[in-house]
């Protein structure tokens, strides 16, 4: 390990942390062989559970097909974008006895090998925390013929193995390349980030279209046309509502996840070694891994507290909320007190304000997660009013339900960006105080807490994950009990349907609360990117001899100038573009699937006389999905390099700043406002049917939930959680190309010429990608 003036305290500690990030793999493996040996239920609860398992694996394979092309290209970008600029005095001081060439050289490769990595990681986290979800949801369906607990049990466990993939992989791969490459730690860094977060970005794209063009599909054709239960056997497209419900909210959601929590710790040591060169002290790089390795300690030990020991009609919501809570608890005092044994130094107490500030931050963001748990449960939960009062509004409607749905998710919104503004706030009087900080010092050391509260909101990542997971798990498990049963044996099994329903409104629940983590925790960790914008730029500004004065950490992003104000426009407008792109893929891809459902239910499926054909279905959504993989994508990764080479490096920070503002405003309301659309729905179907008094499933109260439902369902489950890693990625690329923004801002002649050559063909990829997600979806033969 490069030693770095490390003390042998700081050389075990980064070894511990380490091990811990080892230790969470082990345990995944522990609890996939604790799932793995519980029971799968009958041959018709298997043969249904394959049908799921095959399409599942058909579409991962068509996604990996699309995505690697647009790896390899990027991969070989970041190797070169190293011969751009002149390395970091970082680099050069790390591998101060080699030549100039050969630092770009080992940069380079370490950049593109991180970028590698992190998409690897990502993958990984995404394709196997499905493929567990898949194992597990057959497994829960049999454990609900028994007991309430034993379903609860497996369903939270199986999605902890996510859980801990996310939290050991994020960790392991920040933790390595700190070990191998020190203070040039941020040049990899920054691809490792990138890596995890485009992936990310493909799978919540492309799962997200998959799993709710088939459920808008189900839905309208079952529910509305045909008034025919959810997850009816009878349904062409209700294997491909099941497939999508791992494909997005496992696959898409665990990567998603995965990406913020190597984003924070990116963003943290960006702005760490920042605040190293300011104090030279290097508590503030390696505190950040520590407190990551006891959040991996913190939510092993959690998972225990999540269980019940009733057999039916337990409290899934109150148990899952112990086990979050238990680990909050443990975590705060854990790093309170490695803060304490740490970083209480004279010289953190006397020159710097004092040891308790990181650990404040990162307790601030502990805290921040809570609200956030508490406030979308309170705007999305079965049992808060803005729910019941969507309920109520079905009375008179779909469309009273609808604009019920829109006001909850505007107002939802804004609770949540005063309590994102609030934990800024925080992170002002925790650093913004210390004494004796001037200007752009005292910037660094407010971001670096930002940081810091990202990296705290992220310490339980293993229960956020896990409660995501439990989501679909739940609703699989439901669904094949559905498909299942049938007769006499429906009849015996009301108690296992009646648990399977319980958990899987349980699961919508934590599903819109993970939503709402991985948005806060988006704008949290696009705030801390934001820093390291500004700090790289700054640095690039001083290498090539531009005045302090000058510096944009010294001048700020200031919105009266014209351009600045233009690019602030442009990242604004850009959720919605991308939104609009989302939503209209799934529009396209569910009119397909009705046409297909119709066309079978005229052969005579309704009535037994032919079996449906589900692969047609799961082919339409595979299609639809791939289609809008690269376009979308390419608005995220090229809009940035256009705004920042025609507009300046400035304008490219205003561009940041609307991305950030109206991408969480808008993330919040989609995700908001179609989970409470969603549990809506459930509380009229749990209703007892009675025609007389228009309540239960069937009835004209219901089918007008079922459209909110299937509005909502592309705007929560698509556009809205897509939306958070689109908005890293343009701040990674920001950061990575704003020192060649910077570079070649005053370039006249050949290179003047160059930039402008690389504009218009950036400018054509846009308008392409453009078109084709405008394109109409090709008919059905």
């Amino acid at each position: 390990m490069y030693a770095m003036g490390l003390t042998p305290f700081e050389t075990a500690a980064i070894w511990g942390v380490f091990g811990v990030a080892i230790l969470g793999l082990l345990y995944a493996i522990f609890l996939r062989v604790q799932i793995m040996r519980e029971d799968k239920g009958t041959a018709r609860m298997q043969e249904v559970w394959g049908w799921i398992l095959n399409g599942a694996d058909t579409y991962l394979q068509q996604q990996l097909k699309s995505i690697l092309p647009f790896i390899a290209i990027l991969t070989v970008a970041l190797f070169f974008s190293v011969y751009i600029v002149p390395p970091t005095p970082e680099a050069l001081e790390r591998f101060a006895d080699l030549d100039d060439g050969q630092v770009r050289l080992l940069i380079g490769l370490a950049r593109a090998f991180a970028f590698v990595m992190g998409a690897g990681f990502s993958l990984t986290v995404g394709q196997i925390g499905m493929r567990m979800a898949v194992q597990a949801n057959v497994r829960v369906a049999a454990a609900a013929r028994n007991s309430f607990s034993d379903a609860l049990r497996i369903a939270y466990r199986a999605g902890t193995i996510t859980g801990m993939l996310t939290d050991g992989l994020g960790l392991l791969g920040g933790t390595v390349i700190f070990i191998v490459l020190g203070i040039a730690a941020p040049d990899a860094l920054l691809g490792f980030g990138f890596g995890g977060t485009l992936l990310a970005l493909f799978m919540r794209v492309g799962g997200g279209i998959y799993t709710k063009a088939a459920d808008v599909g189900a839905d309208l054709v079952g529910k509305v046309e045909n008034d025919i239960p959810e997850d009816d056997p009878r349904n062409p497209a209700v294997i491909a509502d099941l497939v999508g419900d791992n494909v997005g909210d496992c696959a898409g959601m665990a990567a998603d996840i995965f990406e913020s929590y190597e984003v924070t710790i990116v963003a943290g040591l960006i702005l760490a070694l920042a605040l190293w060169h300011i104090t030279g002290q290097l508590e503030w790089i390696i505190f950040p891994l520590i407190v990551r390795g006891i959040g991996v300690l913190s939510s092993i030990i959690g998972t225990y507290a999540v269980r019940s020991d009733a057999d039916e009609g337990g409290d899934a919501m109150g148990a899952i909320f112990k086990g979050f809570l238990s680990s909050a608890v443990i975590s705060a005092v854990l790093f309170f007190g490695a803060g304490y044994l740490y970083l209480n130094t004279p010289e953190m107490n006397n020159q710097w304000g004092g040891w308790w500030r990181t650990p404040m931050a990162v307790g601030v963001g502990v805290l921040l997660a809570i609200l956030i748990d508490r406030l979308t449960e309170y705007f999305t939960g079965t049992h808060s009013a803005p729910v019941q009062d969507i309920k109520k509004s079905a009375d008179t409607g779909a469309a009273t339900l609808i604009l019920q749905g829109i006001a909850v998710g505007y107002e939802s919104s804004v609770w949540s960006v005063l309590v994102i503004a609030l934990t800024i706030v925080a992170s002002i009087v925790i650093f913004g105080t210390i004494p004796g900080l001037e200007g752009g010092e005292r910037v660094t050391f407010v971001l670096y807490g930002v940081a810091m509260t990202g990296i705290g909101m992220l310490t339980l990542t293993g229960n956020n994950v896990a409660m995501d997971s439990f989501g679909p798990i739940a609703d699989n498990a439901n669904g094949i009990g559905e498909m299942s049963w049938s007769g006499a044996e429906k009849e015996e099994n009301k108690k296992a349907q009646q648990i399977m329903a319980d958990l899987d409104a349980v699961g919508n629940t934590t599903k819109a609360i993970t939503k709402g983590v991985a948005i806060g925790s988006a704008v949290i960790a696009a705030v801390a990117l934001f820093g390291s914008f500004l700090v790289d730029v700054s640095r690039t500004q001083a290498a090539l001899g531009i005045p302090l004065a000058e510096q944009l950490q010294t001048v700020g992003i200031r919105v009266d100038i014209p351009q600045v104000f233009v690019g602030m426009l442009i990242g604004g407008a850009v959720p919605w573009l991308f939104s609009s792109f989302a939503i209209q893929a799934v529009s396209r891809a569910a009119a397909l699937i009705v046409q297909e459902a119709r066309r079978q239910f005229k052969l005579g499926v309704l009535e037994g006389k032919v079996e449906p054909d589900y692969r047609k279905a799961v082919s339409i959504s595979t299609t639809a999905a791939q289609k809008e993989l690269v376009s979308l994508a390419t608005i995220g990764v090229v809009t940035p390099i256009v705004v920042g080479l025609t507009l300046q490096v400035e304008a490219l920070g205003g561009f940041l700043a609307g991305l950030i503002l109206s991408g969480q405003l808008l993330a919040v309301f989609m995700n908001n406002a179609g989970g409470a659309w969603d549990n809506a729905k459930k509380l009229i179907e749990d209703e007892p049917k009675d025609p007389a008094n228009n309540s239960g499933k069937g009835s004209e109260r219901h089918k007008a939930s079922v459209v909110g439902d299937t509005v909502g369902d592309p705007m929560k489950d698509t556009a809205g959680p897509a939306l958070n890693p689109m908005i890293k990625v343009a701040n990674l690329v920001a950061v990575i190309v704003a020192p060649i923004v910077v570079q070649y801002s005053r370039a006249t002649g050949g290179a003047a010429v160059g930039r402008w050559i690389a504009v218009i063909i950036l400018i054509v990829m846009l308008v392409l990608a453009i078109k084709r997600s405008k394109a109409p979806a090709p008919a059905i033969k």
